[in-house]
């Protein structure tokens, strides 16, 4: 009962938090029979809902994955204003090299509410599928998350 106690004393963002972790937690260490965890825009889409709620700035975020698309890491990269974030390409090869990645998902939040991928959401993502595929690193996918969670492999934007 100790555990229901605590959770209920934890603020809105800390029950959050806790909440991403536990479930981070669960995708890291959850196989199915097909032994892979992120087979699906779906099962992302879970994760996203929590990390991204009641955000009020930009912020980049790059799931990892190994070649099974099991989940090795999710890292936020960057931090932005309330209408954008600068993303570097540089940053992401090399943070895709340090968890030895074999693919990538990449997540973002819209704080407007408007989950449509923009022209420079469409471009940042080609510009890291191309300098990713130099290093063998796929681009599976990319969510814009907003009052919807959008995929942009879902509508061909890959």
């Amino acid at each position: 009962m100790s555990n229901a106690i605590s959770v209920i004393e934890l603020d809105d963002d800390q029950l959050i938090a806790h909440a991403c972790h536990v479930l981070e937690q669960r995708l890291k260490y959850r196989t199915d029979r097909a032994g892979s965890c992120l087979e699906s825009p779906d099962v992302v889409r879970k994760l996203l809902r929590l990390r991204f709620s009641e955000r009020e700035h930009e912020v980049f975020v790059v799931l990892f994955l190994d070649n099974r698309h099991r989940l090795i890491e999710i890292e936020e990269m960057f931090r932005g204003t309330i209408d954008g974030a600068q993303v570097h390409v540089r940053e992401v090869v090399k943070a895709a090299l340090r968890h030895n990645a074999a693919a990538v998902v990449f997540c973002h939040n819209h704080p407007s509410g408007v989950a449509e991928p923009s022209q420079a959401d469409q471009t940042i993502t080609r510009r890291l599928r191309e300098a990713l595929s130099l290093v063998e690193v796929r681009v599976l996918d990319h969510f814009v998350v907003g009052d919807s969670i959008i995929s942009m492999a879902e509508r061909g934007l890959l």
